[in-house]
């Protein structure tokens, strides 16, 4: 496949069959359960990941792809006939992902062209710029302009979740400002925003119920919503809710479900949106 072509990982959360359509290459992180470690997407589906979580005592711990892993991916597009690459990663305040990839762009820089991207986001908010990278690439735009659009989308792309537990993102370290939600009631539902790259408070919910409405109301509050999406880590209330959004968005709505990466910090029953605003 010649042109341009999206490189990201396995943070991004995007459904297989739309990475395969639009040709987006996903690098894997590595998953920890204890001393066994598995590759994300590969040695671990997002079913099988939940299964295991459910039984298991121990929080599971990620690890960034090593630069070895974007420089394979990279040079094996290199062959295929790619013209220019744009890597979209994991925001770098969470992850060493990011620098994994300008490593190895660095790497194979006799062989190809590479822009590197932080997204300065994660799960669909990621996904939905490789999403729009992909397409503009698509169009045949050269790797100067499908990498503005993924810089611009960066700086306009909204992430909120509704967490049913904030164990795991105490346990895993990567609560941020989040930390204000504790000592609160049990019965709290929190609302997350990812801001500057990182996790960071929006408000708080006595229900889920409540906390579903909360974030159907920050897409209806928004003048103008560019692709939305919707997350979920295992939530079989994922349909209902995305029903509830369909009167404020007139294009499709992509649903992702929450894998590993994420997963193990937000904790099953998460849910949440994604939308980029107006210039």
């Amino acid at each position: 496949m010649s042109g341009v072509r999206i490189v990201t990982d396995s943070a991004c959360d995007l459904p297989q069959e739309l990475a395969d359509e639009l040709g987006i290459e996903i690098v894997p992180l590595k998953i920890r359960f204890g001393e066994e470690e598995f590759v994300d997407r590969t040695e671990l589906s997002t079913d099988d990941f939940w299964r295991r979580s459910a039984g298991s005592s121990v929080l599971p711990e990620t690890a960034a792809p090593p630069p070895g892993a974007f420089e394979e991916a990279f040079r094996r597009l290199a062959s295929e006939g790619a013209e220019g690459i744009v890597s979209i990663n994991l925001s770098s305040a969470l992850s060493a992902t990011f620098q994994s990839a300008e490593v190895a762009a660095k790497a194979v820089a006799d062989a190809v062209p590479v822009r590197v991207v932080d997204s300065r986001s994660l799960t669909m908010g990621l996904g939905m710029m490789c999403v729009e990278a992909a397409r503009t690439a698509e169009a045949g735009k050269g790797i100067e302009d499908v990498a503005g659009v993924a810089e611009d989308l960066s700086t306009r792309t909204k992430v909120y979740g509704a967490l049913d537990t904030l164990d795991n993102l105490r346990k895993g370290g990567r609560i941020g400002g989040a930390q204000a939600f504790f000592g609160s009631l049990l019965s709290i539902k929190p609302i997350i925003e990812v801001s500057n790259g990182v996790v960071e408070p929006e408000a708080k919910q006595r229900t889920r119920a409540k906390a579903l409405a909360y974030l159907v109301d920050k897409v209806k509050a928004e003048p103008v919503v560019e692709n939305l999406a919707v997350m979920h880590a295992d939530c079989p209330d994922v349909d209902q809710f995305v029903e509830r959004l369909r009167p404020y968005y007139e294009g499709e709505i992509i649903v992702g479900q929450i894998g590993p990466v994420i997963g193990t910090h937000g904790g099953r029953g998460t849910i949440g949106v994604v939308y980029q605003t107006a210039r």
